[in-house]
């Protein structure tokens, strides 16, 4: 994979549920010779939800987890682009990547994701990637057993957080098939006509798509997010993509990428882009060509 340019701008470190600090994650994104190291704390979410998270960054460390990827960026300056990012979780009428306390940061980038789904029928709130025991009770409690109901909550609240804007990049845009492999839940033209009404969205709105190998570094799943059929779409739609590992550890920094690079070609794309930072606040892609 030596053959062109890659970068990891989906990462996490100590600051939330990441094992490795910083500075490691740096400096093995430097001997990976990567273009570039995005980190993407979880943002904070206690204060919206009620309740203390195991993976998101805590509000009493935001100042500190800022001032070390910013010590960070002058120290590699000249070797590797370092970024100061954050991943955004988007909870409709509780937390989105335009909060003020996001947004006063002055971040060179942030991911917009959603995790949390709140029932309408006033069941307790749960994640789509969460343990499959909190799915169930999810699916459960929250729809009566309704996967199909789910879903398209899942997928109305990422077309919300299109919506609302404030955000650069979307992550794992079918996360919920964490859970869901090898059950027929749903029908699977059910799921694609949403996920078109995705694409077209984020297509208008001129977003980036990561492909992320998460899932597959952790084994959790069998292939990237989105799927090849949903990036098969998303090609459709001219939207961008950039490859991400989603790392929670400096080993899975550019994990899996050879795959990601294989269904892109599978799906259609010739090139995918990596972040160079904002000009005039507006953030700044440079194309690249998927290798043959």
């Amino acid at each position: 994979m030596n053959t062109q340019r890659f970068s990891s701008m989906h990462t996490h470190t100590i600051f939330c549920d990441g094992r490795d600090d910083v500075e490691t994650m740096c400096r093995t994104a430097f001997e990976k010779k990567l273009f570039a190291i995005g980190f993407s704390a979880h943002a904070p979410v206690e204060k919206q939800i009620g309740k203390e998270t195991t993976w998101n960054l805590k509000e009493s460390r935001v100042n500190d987890y800022v001032t070390e990827v910013l010590a960070a960026k002058k120290r590699w300056q000249g070797k590797i682009n370092v970024f100061l990012g954050y991943e955004a979780d988007y909870i409709k009428g509780l937390r989105s990547p335009l909060d003020s306390d996001i947004t006063s940061l002055n971040l060179d980038y942030i991911i917009g994701s959603v995790h949390f789904l709140f029932p309408k029928n006033g069941a307790e709130f749960f994640t789509v990637d969460g343990s499959k025991e909190e799915f169930e009770k999810g699916l459960s409690e929250g729809y009566n057993g309704d996967a199909q109901a789910l879903m398209n909550h899942y997928y109305d609240s990422v077309l919300d957080m299109i919506t609302e804007g404030g955000f650069d990049i979307i992550a794992h845009l079918d996360l919920l098939k964490k859970n869901c492999q090898g059950k027929n839940y749903w029908p699977e033209e059910t799921e694609i006509c949403r996920q078109k009404e995705v694409a077209q969205a984020a297509a208008k709105a001129g977003l980036v798509i990561e492909v992320n190998t998460g899932g597959l570094n952790r084994k959790k799943i069998h292939d990237t997010y989105p799927s090849l059929t949903f990036l098969r779409i998303i090609c459709e739609n001219n939207i961008p993509v950039i490859i991400t590992a989603d790392a929670h550890r400096a080993y899975d920094i550019d994990g899996n990428y050879d795959n990601a690079v294989n269904v892109l070609k599978l799906a259609g794309f010739n090139e995918h882009v990596l972040f160079t930072g904002k000009n005039n606040e507006k953030t700044v892609w440079q194309k690249e060509k998927l290798a043959n």
